[in-house]
């Protein structure tokens, strides 16, 4: 005899951390390593080491999680390795902003004591979002767990660097980065984010030189770095300029002379078409100005302040110098106008500050020699991304790459291992502290102050990661790695320098796909932000509706490359779903409580026994196919449909008279229900288990009265066997017919409680409904059951339902009061009739229509349509 344990009511708090617990101590997260299953590997995308879960993470990892428990349970030595990225500036501004409360500074700190406090923070703050994975049912390795400041991926970082040096791919030159005043830093473009913000564009007249009265007028949002102009540009298309390229005109307040060029980079369209250019303090210009030699001035001093260029503007404030230079352009007749404009300005992501071009003199990667044999790679279809729209985007960065500037000035990191020496000057590129200088051999020798980007470390992840640059047995049995999964905002800066950093350092790809989600939006399609104060917090779903449900929300209805919007009542829905199913399972479970598993040899399974396993088989055979092509949202809705509709709404209701019927005569029937459930509850969960792990879980260990976990059994594979076209098509047409009745009598307003005799005339089909006469009687209502095979003698008032080869006639004469109801549908009828009629006379009403907002119009007409329908029907 089985039994069961099953809580009352379905409570995912009950369960879900004492499953997460049993898994962990288990070892069912860890790879086989048998070397006879196939190896498949994801490594996590790295979250920062102090950051917290979000809904972002939610989905990303969740993708993930299911692609791992999927590929686990169909056979392969499954790795998905985790680990958190060191998150430089992040993280160096959380430990200054904490010892500025303190009353501390970093440069009174030094860099030795100062990296022990960011350690110390690391260690107190870092690793929470680890354990609220965990919440999320990540079924990773957290023993491979791998931080990018660890010692083995410390040093094949320094490798990475001293590999690129050596073939003359890293080199320190001056060039314009984007620096952060606040930071001190150089940044990377994905670390600038874009806010519009209110200024003013000021029209400037220059004059030209040799031209009576002549003059080109420029606008520009930044007036202060004029001082620094060394040419102006008009795009050479501009029929409105072509007489002056070539001429020179003069640059007002500096009093000098500077070159008209025409360059393709100039908009038309963008204020008179003319504009200044200053390569010191624009990316733009300074592109143009390599493009045409120009000279590069640089208006601003080290803090950003305003230099010598103009004694009486030295050290003041940029903001107080545009104040008294558009006072002196006044003064000068110079400013043509002014006037209020909106533009985006470019702000460091961690601290806010506006974004300020900078040349400056750091450490690059040349990479249009590493790009080349990367886009080979995607083009030849070694690497796909999924959906294939994204290659467009990756082709895009690729083949306009520009040199890569890997140096910060931050602490906290991997420091550059270029040693400077102070007797020679020359710069020695060592892993390890040379002690003398390679050239001259003196002892004078200082390291270079600077660190590494955060993504030079992140490039080496698919690899560092198994222990390259040693040839371990994780980098021979993992890598290269099969999946990578992420977000699109990161195509450029993450996925192709992993590809480029993959090739030239083990000669072969980082991975095969590259699955790319979108963001997760709020039901309006609103970027979820603290502004806007839509942010969903992951762990407060988790707590009001449990995980299961919060990983249904994020995977239902997605399409992988597009963005989510992330509507609430989708956690009632899977909280339904998952309820539903807890149900469905107790009362399996209390009908095989004197069930014996056995062999399908020995049971004779009865035709709705074999609809049920064939419309399982069909979805087994669809769930595979779409999840080996990341078609996540569709194989859960799928999933979610068969067990709703077809194993609970229908099957369950359709064996309840065999499961209730005890008798001997009886015994095979009911064993063929029992077995039946078995296996297509036990597949189901199977089936749904990647998605909603701890469901899942707690009733299958019920079901099977297993302490092994559905974990590590098999994902159901598509048997040929289990077929049935006949039965399906015999039961579709009995669930048409029930479908049919029942609606009738809803119209009719007849109450479950009325039964009626069901008259069946067919003449091909008597076997199907002799067959099935219990549950037609149940289910539709009947009191009994007639086959007849012509229509003779069937009630006058009888109301038919058809389907392929069989018409049942359901006579009303007992069931309804015909002339009460006839009165019920008349005063209904009034009622629709009255809403059309004002619904109409709205909408003919020009005063209503002309005033009211456009969604009221679109709200009428649908309420119209609506009653319409509803009296068509009523007739």
């Amino acid at each position: 005899m089985r039994e069961h344990k099953l809580a009352e009511k379905y409570n995912p708090k009950e369960f879900e951390e004492k499953l997460y617990k049993n898994w962990e101590e288990k070892g069912y997260f860890k790879p086989s390593m048998n070397k006879e299953q196939k190896p498949y590997t994801i490594v996590m995308p790295p979250p920062n080491v102090t950051g917290k879960l979000h809904m972002g993470h939610a989905l990303d990892d969740t993708i993930q999680d299911i692609l791992i428990r999927y590929k686990r349970m169909s056979g392969y030595n499954t790795l998905w390795l985790p680990g958190t990225d060191h998150a430089s500036i992040s993280t160096e501004m959380k430990v200054v902003q904490k010892l500025k409360a303190e009353g501390k500074k970093k440069s009174e700190l030094g860099r030795e004591k100062f990296l022990e406090e960011t350690w110390k923070w690391t260690e107190e703050y870092g690793g929470t979002i680890q354990k609220q994975q965990r919440k999320l049912g990540c079924s990773c390795d957290w023993e491979r767990n791998r931080f990018t400041l660890d010692e083995g991926m410390s040093d094949a970082v320094l490798e990475q660097f001293v590999n690129l040096y050596n073939k003359g791919l890293i080199y320190k030159g001056k060039r314009m980065v984007n620096w952060c005043p606040n930071c001190n830093t150089s940044i990377s473009d994905v670390e600038v984010e874009y806010k519009e913000e209110d200024t003013h564009l000021w029209h400037i007249r220059y004059k030209i030189k040799g031209e009576e009265e002549k003059y080109v007028v420029v606008a520009t949002t930044r007036p202060e770095t004029m001082l620094g102009d060394t040419a102006v540009a008009v795009n050479p298309e501009d029929e409105r300029y072509t007489d002056i390229v070539g001429k020179t005109c003069i640059l007002p307040i500096m009093n000098k002379e500077i070159p008209i060029i025409a360059d393709r980079f100039v908009e038309k369209e963008f204020g008179t078409g003319c504009v200044k250019i200053t390569p010191a303090h624009d990316m733009n210009d300074y592109q143009a100005g390599i493009r045409h030699n120009l000279e590069v001035i640089e208006v601003f001093d080290e803090n950003f302040k305003m230099g010598d260029l103009v004694p009486e503007y030295k050290g003041m404030d940029l903001l107080e110098a545009r104040k008294l230079i558009v006072e002196k352009l006044k003064e000068i007749g110079a400013l043509v106008k002014e006037e209020k404009y909106t533009h985006n300005v470019g702000k460091c992501e961690r601290c806010k500050t506006t974004i300020e071009p900078k040349i400056s003199e750091q450490w690059f990667v040349k990479m249009e020699e590493l790009a080349k044999p990367a886009i080979e790679e995607v083009r030849s279809g070694k690497i796909k991304f999924i959906p294939q729209k994204y290659d467009k985007m990756y082709y895009n960065w690729m083949e306009n790459i520009q040199d890569w500037c890997i140096s910060r000035q931050l602490w906290w990191g991997h420091r550059i291992p270029a040693y400077y020496c102070d007797e020679c000057g020359h710069i020695t590129i060592s892993k390890t502290n040379p002690g003398k200088c390679e050239k001259c051999n003196s002892e004078k020798i200082r390291q270079d102050e600077d660190t590494l980007d955060t993504w030079f470390s992140s490039a080496l992840w698919p690899f560092s990661t198994l222990g390259w640059p040693n040839q371990t047995e994780d980098l021979k049995t993992f890598y290269p790695t099969n999946t990578l999964v992420t977000g699109y905002d990161i195509i450029t800066f993450w996925v192709s320098r992993m590809i480029t950093s993959a090739l030239n350092l083990t000669n072969q790809k980082p991975f095969t796909d590259v699955v790319v989600h979108g963001i997760v939006r709020d039901s309006q399609g609103r970027k979820m932000s603290k502004t806007l104060g839509n942010g969903i917090d992951p762990l407060e779903v988790i707590e009001k509706y449990g995980t299961d449900s919060l990983r249904f929300s994020v995977i239902s209805g997605t399409t992988m490359g597009n963005d989510i919007r992330f509507i609430p009542e989708k956690l009632e829905q899977a909280s339904n779903f998952a309820n539903k199913l807890w149900n469905a399972a107790k009362f399996v479970l209390l009908n095989l409580t004197d069930f014996e598993n056995t062999n399908i040899e020995n049971i004779k399974l009865e035709q709705e026994d074999k609809w049920i396993i064939s419309k399982l088989n069909k979805l087994i055979k669809d769930v595979n196919t779409n999840l080996d092509n990341y078609d996540l949202g569709i194989a859960l809705d799928n999933i979610y449909g068969f067990i709703w509709n077809e194993l609970c709404d229908w099957y369950i209701e359709i064996v309840k008279t065999r499961l209730y019927n005890k008798e001997e005569d009886s015994k095979e029937t009911r064993k063929a229900a029992q077995y039946t459930l078995n296996k297509v509850l036990g597949d189901s969960l199977k089936l749904l288990h990647p998605f909603m792990p701890f469901v899942t879980e707690e009733i299958y260990m019920q079901l099977y009265n297993e302490d092994e976990s559905i974990m590590i059994s098999d994902y159901p594979k598509y048997d040929e066997n289990n077929n049935f076209e006949k039965e399906e098509k015999n039961i579709q047409k009995l669930k048409e017919i029930i479908t049919g009745i029942r609606n009738i009598r809803a119209n009719l307003n007849v109450p479950n409680s009325k039964k009626s005799e069901l008259i069946f005339v067919t003449q091909t089909e008597k076997e199907l409904i002799q067959n099935s006469e219990e549950f037609l009687k149940k289910l539709g209502f009947a009191s009994s059951i007639k086959i007849q095979e012509n229509k003779e003698q069937i009630p006058e008032n009888a109301i038919s339902v058809l389907a392929e080869g069989i018409e049942v006639f359901i006579p009303f004469e007992n069931l309804i009061d015909a002339e009460k109801e006839k009165q019920r549908k008349e005063e209904e009828k009034k009622k629709i009739l009255s809403e059309i009629e004002r619904a109409s006379k709205m909408l003919s009403n020009p005063g209503f229509v002309n005033k009211a907002p456009a969604e009221k119009i679109e709200e009428e007409k649908a309420k119209l349509a609506k009653y319409q329908e509803m009296l068509k029907k009523l007739d």
